[in-house]
């Protein structure tokens, strides 16, 4: 089964004789690095490029190109060679781009000789980059494996190879451009684009006003929205690093460039309207998907019947994944169609009364009522009509809606979804994961998934404050506390439920014992990696184990040495769920969270707080930056969250387990036992 691999994840290579498959949509140059166990490159012979292309065990290809095959035999490889990087380099001095941020991402592939996938990896986030370490297949203990890495390169070859360790970087990157060029007009032309015949086609009302927020790289949909009323939450994708040198980074399959569903935002004004491109920008070089579900034949005069995975895509996960963006996008852009024509109604009827009263003729008799009664029919009319295309948009989206909703995977289906009844433990990482609904007034009976990437790259805050409830009936703060812990709880499970067995690990902290209620899912199935840590000496002991593993983690990607990290560290993706926060923390404790908020997700390690804002104002502007950092969730319906394109307030649900179900400790039991078996 191939794994699609994210930035910093490893998969084992089942056999020795491999091809590494690259796809770029333009020339590109492809070679490969033989080092050692520190990983450094001892000599220009360590280096297998076109003017070099043959190594033991390695081959590469002889010039630029759009699509390359990559030969390795691991078992030809000399005994002091531990590590082959992957390079990857954009042809300098020639008429194409000169950095990576301005052509699709690329594609790269592991493959058995057969053909079949092992893994791969769509290199995104590159920006001014001309070069990029695409993968590495490294050997531990005896095992070889594949790690995604993707770091660029603005210096190009000269400042990659530098890195590596080669004392003539600068000298061979010269002789490999040289090489390049002379080849570079045998090298194979990038394929036609793909035409649109398997998108969908899209209907929504275009708004009549306003610059276009979406871009020609949208920065997200339904999901990775941002928190407003003083609550910024910024772009979830992680920039690449400093120019020059882009660090790993914890990172997911769609960054810029590719349409997210879980992208944040801050109000903006009105977008305009254009077709959706569904396909995947890191593999359009590739060859084509399979075409996704027809709808029968629609009736003359009448919509298609919609059908669920109708978008584009690789899987049939992919493309629901992008109709739900799809959805979501035709939801925002036909209801600032309808608002932006109220508007204009509005604006109109009061120019024209605002002419009727400025007449004095007009105020005497029956003129002036005559035209007052005109000006307000013609607003009523303007206002019905577009009402009545608003209708055909909801009509046909909720048709949709309800064929998508059943055919969802357990990701990004609700709890209610009977996927879940027969729910079994993952073998793979989905794209992303359901953490409510989303919708607008004017489209109540309708809501779209929020989605967002995994893995998580911020931190979730569930706001169990007053401000962060739309449910006037629900005053009590002690109420709302618990309803914030169940929510946390539930978002817990599902990223329990979708990780496969072993690679999730949840801590929990309750300095108080006061969500003790709330946790005993968790407790009693046995999902946790040890009891809620309560008290001051169990803040203290949790939080220093993981800003332990974040230190280290780090300092063994920076100093290339990730392959040493001590055997006893949980290379699990770590999620922490803090209750009651900042009750029972010291000023170290709240230091070590916000360390964690910054720097945890890149290296594995996640934070859930369940705080109410208004109890942190005794620390003064101290908490800001963390709160900024975190996605805010609320546990009842709020409208904080606005999209990328118009700024709609769109009112956020959580994702809630139906009253009396039992779903939860079914699938909560069925992550216990996969866990268990995974240790034995």
């Amino acid at each position: 089964m191939t794994a699609e691999l994210v930035r910093g994840q490893n998969h084992p290579l089942p056999q020795a004789r491999l091809e590494i498959r690259v796809s770029a949509g333009k020339p590109i140059v492809a070679g490969a690095t033989l080092s050692d166990e520190q990983g450094t490159v001892h000599g220009v012979e360590w280096v297998a490029h076109p003017g070099s292309p043959t190594l033991p065990g390695l081959e590469v290809s002889k010039q630029a190109a759009a699509d390359h095959r990559l030969a390795c035999d691991l078992d030809a490889l000399p005994e002091s060679v531990h590590r082959v990087s992957v390079l990857l380099a954009l042809p300098s001095g020639g008429p194409g781009p000169l950095r990576f941020g301005s052509v699709a991402a690329p594609f790269v592939a592991v493959t058995g000789l057969d053909g079949s996938e092992v893994a791969s990896y769509t290199i995104t986030g590159l920006d001014a980059e001309s070069a990029v370490v695409a993968l590495e297949l490294y050997r531990r203990q005896g095992v070889w494996k594949v790690r995604a890495v993707g770091q660029g390169y603005a210096g190009g070859l000269a400042e990659l190879l530098a890195d590596q360790g080669l004392p003539q970087a600068h000298q061979l990157a010269g002789s490999i451009n040289e090489a390049v060029a002379q080849g570079l007009a045998r090298s194979v032309a990038a394929p036609p684009p793909r035409t649109s015949e398997g998108d969908r086609s899209r209907h929504a009302a275009t708004p009549a006003l306003g610059q276009n927020q979406g871009g020609a790289t949208p920065q997200g949909a339904p999901g990775h929205v941002s928190p407003q009323h003083g609550h910024p939450g910024g772009p979830g994708h992680t920039a690449p690093g400093t120019p020059g040198h882009a660090t790993p980074q914890g990172g997911h399959p769609g960054g810029p460039g590719q349409p997210d569903p879980s992208a944040v935002t801050q109000p903006a004004g009105a977008g305009a309207g254009g077709p959706v491109n569904y396909s995947h920008p890191g593999r359009q070089a590739a060859a084509p998907p399979p075409p996704p579900p027809t709808a029968p034949p629609a009736q003359p005069g009448q919509p298609a019947q919609p059908v669920a995975g109708d978008a584009t895509g690789w899987s049939m996960e992919e493309r629901l994944y992008n109709q739900v963006w799809g959805m979501f996008e035709d939801l925002a852009r036909a209801t600032a169609a309808y608002r932006s024509a109220v508007d204009f109604a509005e604006s109109r009827m009061e120019q024209e009364l605002d002419k009727v009263l400025s007449d004095p003729r007009s105020r005497i008799g029956g003129q002036g009522d005559a035209a007052r009664e005109a000006a307000r029919a013609k607003h009523s009319q303007l206002v019905d009509r577009a009402r009545e295309a608003l209708d055909r948009d909801l009509a046909q989206l909720t048709a949709e809606a309800e064929v998508v909703e059943p055919a969802l995977p357990p990701a990004f289906a609700r709890w209610d979804n009977p996927v879940w009844h027969g729910y079994r433990v993952p073998m793979e990482i989905p794209m992303a994961l359901r953490l409510g609904d989303l919708h607008l007034p004017e489209s109540a009976g309708l809501s779209i998934p929020m989605l967002v990437r995994l893995p998580l790259e911020r931190g979730l805050w569930i706001d169990s404050g007053r401000s962060g409830s739309f449910d006037g009936s629900i005053a009590d703060s002690d109420d709302l506390r618990r309803l914030g812990m169940d929510t946390a709880v539930a978002i817990a499970a599902r990223l329990l439920a979708v990780y496969p067995a072993g690679e999730y690990t949840l801590h929990v902290i309750d300095p108080a014992g006061s969500g003790a209620s709330s946790l005993a899912p968790l407790v009693q199935t046995g999902v946790l990696n040890g009891p809620p840590a309560t008290g001051a000496a169990g803040v203290t002991d949790v939080l220093a184990r993981l800003t332990q593993r974040v230190d280290l983690v780090q300092m063994a990607i920076r100093g290339g040495a990730a392959d040493s990290l001590p055997s006893d560290l949980d290379p699990a993706e770590q999620l922490l769920i803090v209750n009651d926060f900042p009750h029972g923390f010291d000023d170290r404790a709240v230091t070590q969270l916000r360390y964690l908020a910054d720097e945890g997700p890149a290296v594995g390690v996640h934070l859930m707080l369940v705080a109410d804002r208004e109890d942190a104002t005794a620390y003064g502007p101290l908490l800001d930056p963390l709160w900024r950092s975190l996605l805010r969730l609320t546990p009842t319906p709020d409208d904080h969250l606005a999209d990328p394109w118009v700024g709609h307030a769109w009112t956020y649900d959580p994702s809630r387990v139906p009253p009396g179900s039992q779903v939860l400790q079914h699938v909560l039991t069925q992550v216990a036992a996969a866990r268990r078996s995974w240790n034995r």
